[in-house]
């Protein structure tokens, strides 16, 4: 409470003994003080949720005179005595009047026995000294204080109305038209004053007394008859019921400057859960879309054909080119939504916004680390599974040719090994036949290489997961099974001619030796001609080259091999030279071998003819891969520059952060510059994109001439986009900071030489021993729980780390005023006056709709006392503003 000034106090007392004189000889001045002061005493002592009935009987045991002190001064008085005695009640009211003598007002002739014997005089000047000292004293107008105070306070407010002149508090009011003037003048809406007349003082008054005590609550302390049948009204209770009137509207201003302080406050906590909801909206969009395209990414089901991956291929270049740039923007302006609202929470003296569960910005870090993982997993998996699906086309088509040439070959091979043709022949027809048999076998085991072959490609189908195994297995099988049964018919026949083998004498040499060269001969030619039709895939020079050489190699052997056709022809000259000569009998074909020399002249000119295309093929295949090497070279120079390019940005961006160069705005306008000439280098980037599509679509899957991939280009270029503009994002900040705190440009390069300074590692951030050494430099001396509660202001999230926007926000929070949140609640007090408890009607009236419903909202989840249902108290509304960590 406020210091009292005694020698006021016993002015005011100075005339008591004629008070005194005058209550004893005027009983209506006593009717009225009754009645006044019950009435004042009550409009507190309901605040305790009680009242009194009698005023000299109801103060005797005490209890309630020291709750009626309790509630006006808002102190605790020492405890009362329970007993019932009349030793108990002098010491409970000794304990009241104590209380008012500390207050510096000194009581004339008051003692606690009359106060205990119902002693009415005593008793009214009891209260009436208790109404001067906390009702009174206090008012001041214009240097004025206390009466004269509260009478220029009345003729002030009184002036404009006619008919009304206040001079004093007992006549003065008599014909009412004072009261009203006063509650026209603050609430015009209340009383219709040009209808009143100064001629009916009765009206006049209980109108003023019924609108009063309805909508200012002010209890009605006279009775308007009691006043118009004296010819002098009770002063003091003229007095005490005017300073009610004082104390309901000399705080309207005050209210309502409390209410546009809390108005603001209001709008900027609705602004931040703005800011809030548009950031939980933007994350949960984010990561929605993270998670629809990881499962995506991480479809490994293959396609059994080529042109089905190809079109695989080209969606994800579509998602890479189309759908991702926009998602990579949206996660940058989200960190930088949320780098914005923790500075203005921090500015509002407001805690720190922590998203829901799963939103966290290190979570959006870790889900697109995610979805970046599986895009490389995919892209890879793409590339290798084209390069399986090339070579399993190859191997079917290979499987193909070797089953046709194979099962063409075995045509008829059965039913000739199980002719009994031996049975009805001559002995040299046996012999003939022996010999073709031997000729058989021969050919037989050289085509076992070929059934190898077959067998082999079959199983390497089936481990590379060919889409028509079934038809492949089912096709080597019916080969393997043929295979064995011409080897058990073969070996059959063979012991049926060495049965006959005795009857046998002679056997034409130069037919045996014809087809024992033939069959080799023709086989040779046979591979040569499957070989030089054989497609083939390369991917790279050397490649290329090696079959160049092999194929020159081959083209080495066609004289050799052209010499043993005309040997093998010779020796078929020879024999029909013989046949012609001796007339033999051989029916005019060999007897030891199908194959005859119009056969291998014919397959001689085709192998001739395969050559030239063989060469051309060759031929062209170079230039492709000649193409594929300058496309390779081409990338390579533009990554070559591109990605030192990238990371020399990078270091200089890492350098800009912590340099000190002119004002935040010339470092704001030198990074915006910056970021311009950062983005002004996109076509460069998207003419490598172009580069890469086409080294993609030419299939190249390697590159020896650089290091740098397209995927190191992208994820660089993204970082130093997110990079710059998260460091222009901190500049902002700290602008932000600077304003809203007045920090001077001085200041701030201060703050920014002391932290660079301490920034021993130069990464833009001090740990926890250059922060503490910073502190110290700086003159603070504390303790380890001193730097511990500094710690969880600059770095709540325990990373161990302080960057330069928490150790200004910190430095600002140090040196700025920061009693906004005592003037809000200092505002509450005011507008809930001696209540100490705040209504949903009154935050109606006193503040514009919109926050008034706003404030009731956050207020709804609270209690306040149980005597006034929807009211609020002190710590409830604190708590509803700030929460409970601000308290």
């Amino acid at each position: 409470m406020d210091h009292y000034d005694s020698q006021q106090t016993n002015d005011y007392m100075q005339p008591e003994e004629d008070w005194d004189r005058d209550l004893l000889l005027d009983p209506a001045w006593e009717k009225q003080q009754r009645k006044t002061f019950t009435a004042w005493c009550n409009s507190h002592l309901r605040k305790a949720g009680t009242q009194i009935e009698n005023i000299e009987e109801d103060f005797r045991d005490g209890l309630k005179l020291m709750l009626l002190l309790e509630v006006i001064s808002g102190e605790r008085l020492a405890k009362p005595e329970r007993g019932k005695m009349r030793v108990h009640k002098i010491s409970n009211v000794n304990k009241a009047l104590d209380f008012i003598a500390s207050k510096g007002v000194k009581l004339v002739s008051i003692g606690a026995e009359e106060i205990v014997d119902g002693n009415v005089k005593m008793t009214l000047g009891m209260i009436w000294t208790i109404i001067l000292r906390f009702a009174i004293q206090d008012i001041s107008v214009e240097e004025t204080s206390a009466k004269e105070g509260l009478l220029l306070w009345c003729q002030r407010k009184t002036a404009p109305y006619k008919n009304v002149n206040i001079q004093n508090f007992h006549i003065s009011w008599k014909d009412g038209l004072g009261f009203c003037a006063l509650i026209h003048r603050h609430r015009p809406e209340l009383i219709d004053y040009g209808k009143l007349r100064k001629d009916d003082p009765l009206t006049n008054l209980n109108t003023a007394f019924d609108v009063a005590e309805k909508y200012l609550d002010i209890p009605k302390m006279l009775d308007a008859e009691d006043i118009v049948g004296t010819a002098r009204p009770d002063e003091k209770a003229i007095m005490t019921y005017v300073s009610s009137f004082y104390h309901a509207f000399s705080g309207a201003q005050k209210a309502e400057t409390a209410a546009n302080r809390i108005c603001k406050v209001l709008a900027v906590n609705q602004e931040n859960e703005q800011l809030m909801e548009d950031y939980e909206k933007l994350a949960s969009d984010l990561l929605e879309w993270i998670r629809r395209t990881i499962p995506w990414l991480e479809n490994r089901a293959p396609e059994n054909t080529m042109h089905a991956m190809q079109q695989k291929l080209e969606d994800f270049r579509d998602y890479r080119r189309l759908h991702k740039p926009p998602k990579v923007q949206e996660k940058c302006q989200l960190e930088i939504n949320f780098n914005t609202l923790q500075t203005k929470l921090r500015l509002s003296n407001r805690p720190a916004f922590m998203p829901s569960e799963g939103r966290m910005v290190s979570d959006i870090n870790n889900a697109w680390g995610c979805l970046e993982q599986a895009e490389k997993g995919y892209e890879e998996w793409l590339l290798n599974e084209i390069r399986r699906l090339e070579r399993l086309d190859h191997l079917a088509e290979k499987f193909r040719q070797k089953a046709s040439i194979h099962e063409a070959w075995t045509d008829g091979k059965e039913a000739m090994l199980r002719q009994k043709d031996y049975e009805t022949a001559t002995l040299s027809e046996i012999k003939a036949l022996l010999k073709k048999h031997e000729a058989f076998e021969s050919d037989l085991a050289a085509h076992q290489d070929r059934v190898e072959q077959i067998a082999a490609i079959a199983q390497e189908l089936n481990e590379l997961d060919y889409y028509d195994s079934p038809s492949v297995n089912a096709r080597c099988q019916k080969i393997c099974d043929q295979w064995d049964n011409l080897g058990a018919l073969t070996q059959k026949r063979r012991e049926a001619l060495e049965r006959t083998e005795k009857l046998l004498e002679t056997i034409d040499q130069l037919y045996l030796e014809y087809a024992k060269r033939a069959a080799p001969f023709n086989n040779w030619m046979e591979g040569a001609m499957e070989d030089l039709q054989d497609t083939f895939i390369v991917h790279t020079i050397e490649e290329i080259q090696g079959l160049t050489t092999a194929h020159e190699q081959f083209k080495a052997t066609l004289p050799d091999a052209d010499k043993e056709r005309l040997a093998i022809l010779g020796i078929h000259n020879e024999v029909s030279k013989i046949v012609q000569t001796y007339h033999v009998n051989m029916a005019g074909t060999n007897p030891y071998t199908t194959i005859t020399p119009q056969e291998i002249n014919g397959k001689w000119d085709h192998v001739r003819q395969l050559v030239p295309r063989r060469d051309q093929a060759l031929t062209e295949e170079h230039a492709r891969q000649q193409h594929n090497e300058r496309l390779r070279k081409q990338f390579a120079a533009q990554a070559n520059v591109i990605g030192p390019w990238i990371q020399t940005k990078m270091e200089e961006i890492g350098r800009i952060s912590i340099e000190m160069h002119g004002t935040l705005e010339d470092q704001l306008n030198h990074l915006r510059q910056y970021e311009k000439s950062i983005v002004n280098y996109k076509p460069k980037i998207d003419q490598l994109e172009g580069d890469h599509q086409l080294i993609q679509e030419a299939l190249i899957f390697d590159n020896k001439h650089t290091n740098y991939t397209m995927e190191h280009i992208r994820v660089g270029w993204e970082q130093l986009l997110t990079t710059i503009a998260r460091t222009i994002n901190e500049v902002e900040n700290q602008i932000l900071t600077r304003d809203a705190k007045g920090i001077s440009q001085e200041q701030m390069n201060e703050f920014r030489a002391s932290f660079n300074h301490f920034d021993r590692k130069k990464t833009g951030m001090m740990d926890t021993d250059d922060f503490r050494a910073c502190l110290i430099s700086m003159g603070y001396n504390m303790g380890e729980a001193e730097f511990a509660r500094i710690m969880s202001i600059v770095d709540p999230n325990r990373l161990g780390v302080v960057t330069f926007q928490a150790f200004i926000d910190f430095m600002s929070r140090e040196t700025a005023d920061t009693d906004t949140a005592d003037q809000v609640m200092a505002s509450f007090k005011i507008l809930a006056g001696d209540k100490n408890y705040i209504t949903v009607d009154e935050l109606r009236r006193e503040l514009p709709p919109d926050q008034a419903e706003y404030c009731i909202a956050r207020m709804a989840p609270y209690a306040g006392p149980d005597s006034v249902p929807g009211a609020l108290d002190y710590m409830s509304f604190s708590t509803a503003l700030y929460g409970e960590s601000d308290l």
